[in-house]
């Protein structure tokens, strides 16, 4: 019966063990070969090779197939101790004979020769050439055993690179969707926060901003547990996340959302401009007296998606607004760069820049990726 080939899970089958096997072959035909070199300098007489290694091919052969046959049923295991090395070679030393005797009789059929019977055959001439089968029987199983072991511990070798890719993979998504989750209650705590306020003040406004609050968790509650949507999907959220912010800032907050029918179907993390937009609105427009403008465009640059949200606040280095760094923006901007690295790695990048006449311009560059 076949065992399990390692600790890593990895099985061997009958078919398996039987390609295992074949696949070894070749190697007996070279030991085989070398032999019969051998044999064929010690008696020197060269016009016999040919006769010597088909003998030593064919007994060669027997014993490969006796041998590997039994070691495929019994002793198919991973590691061999003495428990496993005693009867096997217990079982070399009979196969030998009986390895030499059948591959001789059947060479000797194929070109005619003379043969002993199984009578005749115990004979001091064929002890020794028993003996020297022995040997290279032996040869060839301590090669093919060790061959094996190679292999056995390269398999295990890729299994626990997989393993560790796999680990690691699932931890970079996990750290992935936790950045991910961070994004929504931020932004949703705030906007139930300026809702709860209106309805005292303001029925009117705060049944506005319920609608739009609506339209909001419509737009992303239906994509955002996924790890990618769409560029139509991620800007019909957007439009409603920035009506949400209309109703809280009126006509200090106007906005366009430039986004070419190409490029509606372009896939992208989900949720990966909100915290750029919140960003533009918390730092830049918001601490404005008169607020300002938000622009999200899109566009296709030699196969890469660019992305920028342009805001007309204060701008980088102003009171009140985002530092001067590049490098910075508050938290949304430093999530943000941490998606991008673990999901393209240097395939992406995230600037900050001032934008003309002012404001600030976020720009994002990715892997166009279609559905």
């Amino acid at each position: 019966m076949p065992h399990a080939a390692s600790s890593t899970s990895i099985t061997t089958t009958p078919r398996s063990g039987l390609r295992r096997v074949l696949a070894e072959l070749p190697l007996t035909v070279v030991v085989s070969t070398l032999l019969a070199a051998l044999i064929t300098l010690v008696i020197g007489k060269p016009e016999v090779f040919l006769e010597n290694l088909l003998f030593s091919v064919m007994i060669g052969a027997v014993a490969f197939v006796l041998l590997n046959g039994a070691r495929l049923l019994f002793w198919d295991l991973p590691v061999w101790g003495w428990r496993q090395w005693t009867p096997f070679l217990a079982l070399t030393v009979v196969v030998a004979p009986v390895a030499h005797f059948t591959g001789t009789r059947v060479v000797g059929l194929l070109l005619g020769l003379p043969m002993p019977t199984l009578a005749e055959y115990p004979s001091r001439a064929s002890a020794s050439m028993i003996l020297f089968t022995l040997g290279g029987t032996s040869i060839m199983t301590v090669l093919l055993r060790h061959r094996e072991r190679l292999r056995r511990v390269e398999a295990d070798h890729a299994a626990a690179r997989l393993r560790a890719e796999v680990q690691e993979r699932q931890a970079l998504q996990a750290q992935l969707r936790l950045m991910q989750a961070q994004i929504e209650p931020h932004m949703l705590f705030n906007t139930l926060a300026n809702l709860q306020g209106l309805i005292a003040i303001d029925p009117v406004r705060a049944e506005a901003m319920l609608d739009h609050l609506i339209q909001y968790l419509r737009a992303t509650l239906s994509v955002s547990r996924a790890e990618q949507t769409t560029l139509a999907e991620e800007f019909d959220a957007m439009r409603a996340y920035l009506g949400l912010m209309g109703v809280r800032m009126g006509a200090r907050l106007a906005y366009r959302l430039e986004l070419p029918p190409a490029l509606r179907a372009a896939r992208l993390p989900t949720m990966l401009l909100q915290p750029l937009v919140e960003n533009a609105i918390v730092h830049g427009l918001e601490p404005k007296v008169d607020g300002g403008e938000i622009v999200i465009a899109a566009r296709e640059d030699a196969g890469r998606l660019k992305l920028t949200v342009r805001d007309t606040g204060l701008g980088l280095g102003q009171p009140h607004g985002r530092r001067s760094n590049g490098h910075s923006g508050g938290v949304g901007v430093a999530t943000t760069r941490e998606r991008l690295d673990g999901l393209y790695g240097p395939r992406a990048t995230l600037d900050l820049a001032p934008a003309q006449p002012h404001g600030t311009l976020a720009r994002l560059t990715l892997p166009l990726e279609t559905a």
